[in-house]
């Protein structure tokens, strides 16, 4: 896919910006009729830990995008997309009959004079669904400062050039004061399997990655089916959205409050538990247990949707949640509706090829296959399998390792 630009030219970090971030937390309410997006607070951290070049430019659409547009010629000075666990949830019945209030939490970089800061929602149509644009006086005596003070952090893998880099935090959830060194080990089985998958092993010198030590008064997490309640860091529990393995955590201020003034970008949370769940949602945060046999492939699989955007690949026998309309090209690089496959991974298909693809005894051989997005009909993926389709499978395939790699050369070059 190719990167969109939002302006014609590429601005200077330092231009606009200085070395610290603008953290912006707002409340997104509403239900599937109607929905909201209120600010709630500002908050200004040291440093900045994000893209510093291409600033105007996506690298995927994301089921979000924050925009920031300088107050006094209207040029757009940054840009990010993301997705949320509030999008997801409009597409259940609950939301239906009833209207709920999520956090959300977005990092820009501060600015030096007054900005016009837009957030965009989209529905599953790529349609605005909800827009609030709202101006950002970096002078306000409201933006409370905080971050001084960091929480304690260990640094895992420290990148080649720590200016140009992917910035990665694991931050321990459910593990007490004298487990932190059962969570440093969990971090260092994570790191491992991630860095064995391709194309992380053989671009490991781009990622910064640290292990923050957020410790817990219960130990564990949350099981609301079993009634089990933990007082935990970040208040994760199973069953979000009624489903008894969707591990997942609504409490993001808290999240940011732990990560504030460590250098942090992407976040992976580990869970102390050895029931099976996780999720992953792009650019807010990735979110495993921890002492699961599956553990390893489920936080690469998560990773893989937190960080790169990519898609489940995987079908359900009834698609109870049509998470994708089949006359629809969705954003996320691994999988199609082929109703705008141009741009896609077409140029890795052989010639002669036929789309959609039969099923093969060949597990490499690309094509288009269908069953993928939770659909066995209309949604496609690239190969019979992969790492965002099964835990099984070894490896990203080819489509995703492609994807995976046009985001870190955009991040880091």
């Amino acid at each position: 896919m190719l990167f969109m630009a939002a302006t014609g030219f590429a601005q200077q970090f330092d231009e606009w910006f200085e070395d610290r971030t603008l953290r912006i937390d707002y409340t997104f309410s509403g239900n599937q009729q109607q929905q909201m997006i209120a600010v709630d607070e500002q908050k200004a951290i040291p440093r900045w830990y994000g893209k510093r070049q291409r600033l105007a430019e996506l690298p995927v659409e994301g089921n979000g995008q924050i925009t920031v547009r300088a107050h006094r010629n209207g040029d757009i000075i940054y840009r990010n997309s993301f997705s949320t666990l509030f999008q997801e949830w409009l597409s259940y019945d609950e939301a239906k009959t009833m209207s709920r209030a999520f956090e959300n939490v977005f990092l820009v970089p501060f600015p030096k004079d007054t900005v016009e800061v837009t957030l965009s929602l989209f529905n599953n149509r790529r349609e605005v669904m909800a827009t609030l644009t709202h101006t950002v006086v970096p002078q306000d005596i409201l933006i409370r400062k905080i971050g001084e003070k960091p929480t304690p952090y260990r640094t895992v893998i420290q990148a080649a050039d720590t200016a140009h880099c992917i910035h990665i935090a694991y931050i321990a959830e459910g593990y007490q004061k004298d487990e932190m060194d059962v969570f440093l080990r969990d971090v260092n089985t994570a790191s491992e399997a991630l860095f064995a998958h391709e194309p992380f092993k053989s671009m490991k010198e781009r990622f910064n990655v640290i292990a923050v030590e957020a410790p817990s008064v219960d130990s564990g997490t949350s099981i609301p089916s079993e009634g089990i309640w933990k007082h935990t860091a970040l208040g994760s529990h199973f069953d979000t959205f009624y489903s008894d393995r969707y591990l997942t955590t609504l409490r993001l201020k808290t999240l940011h409050d732990w990560l504030a003034g460590t250098p942090y970008e992407h976040i992976i949370i580990l869970v102390n538990t050895d029931n099976y769940g996780g999720g992953g949602i792009l650019n807010s945060y990735n979110l495993a247990m921890a002492h699961h046999p599956l553990f390893k492939p489920v936080v690469v699989h998560e990773f893989g949707h937190s960080f790169a955007g990519l898609a489940d690949e995987y079908a359900y026998e009834e698609e109870d949640i049509p998470m994708y309309p089949h006359d629809v090209e969705p954003w996320e690089p691994n999988i199609t509706t082929l109703t705008d496959f141009h741009g896609k991974w077409e140029h890795l298909i052989k010639k002669g090829t036929e789309i959609p693809t039969n099923p093969s005894s060949d597990m490499k051989k690309i094509g288009v296959y269908e069953g993928a997005g939770y659909s066995l009909k209309g949604v496609y993926r690239g190969l019979q399998d992969c790492r965002m389709r099964t835990n099984e499978y070894p490896e990203f395939c080819q489509v995703c390792r492609d994807a995976i790699t046009r985001l870190i050369n955009f991040y880091t070059r």
